[in-house]
């Protein structure tokens, strides 16, 4: 009997190592077959996830460059419009001066008409007054018109610089806009790629 039990327990064991090894090929089967395949599935939609975050960054840098273009045309905007404004206020300021000096001179002339005339006179003392106050009224004058040159030169200076300005501005601005629809056009062009891989 216990020859009969040995071999029960035996063919139980058979049976049971038969199982585990068709359990163990089944399992490889498995692991070697299903596994790729779904992997496979994964690294598609892995491949397709770079793809649509590689097209996000370019659509992100065409905006940047877009948002460049923007300001660089913004500010050559403000130089254009700054340029103008400083030339109109030095040629208002130039023409008030120099309609200042205008009547400084006219002032001076006739100042000085008496002045020669007693300059002139027989009475010594009255005509070595009167040239001591033609030399005063003469620095007077000296130092005013000098004060006046001055201030034009500046709105000189001003009106100078405003059309530097002016002609910066414009040359920036083809730049910009140039720079603009260019940026424009990549922004378009990376949105539509984006939008077709999505």
């Amino acid at each position: 009997m216990k020859t009969n039990s040995i071999q029960k327990g035996e063919l139980t064991m058979k049976s049971k190592s038969l199982k585990m090894s068709y359990l163990l090929v089944l399992f490889s089967f498995c692991l070697l077959v299903v596994a790729p395949v779904y992997s496979y599935g994964q690294a598609k939609v892995d491949k397709k996830e770079a793809e649509i975050k590689k097209l996000e960054a370019a659509l992100k840098t065409a905006q940047t460059n877009q948002a460049k273009a923007e300001r660089a045309n913004a500010v050559a905007d403000s130089l254009i419009e700054t340029g103008e404004k400083m030339m109109d206020e030095g040629k208002t300021e130039k023409k008030d001066l120099e309609g200042e000096k205008k009547a400084l001179d006219k002032e001076n002339n006739s100042n000085k008409k008496p002045l020669e005339k007693q300059a002139g006179s027989k009475d010594k003392t009255e005509a070595a007054q009167a040239k001591t106050d033609l030399k005063k009224l003469d620095v007077e004058y000296k130092a005013k018109a000098k004060e006046l040159d001055t201030k034009i030169k500046a709105a000189d200076k001003k009106m100078v610089t405003g059309n530097a300005n002016v002609t910066k501005g414009k040359t920036g601005k083809k730049t910009a806009e140039t720079s603009l629809k260019t940026a424009e056009k990549s922004v378009d062009a990376a949105q539509a790629k984006l939008d077709a891989a999505k």
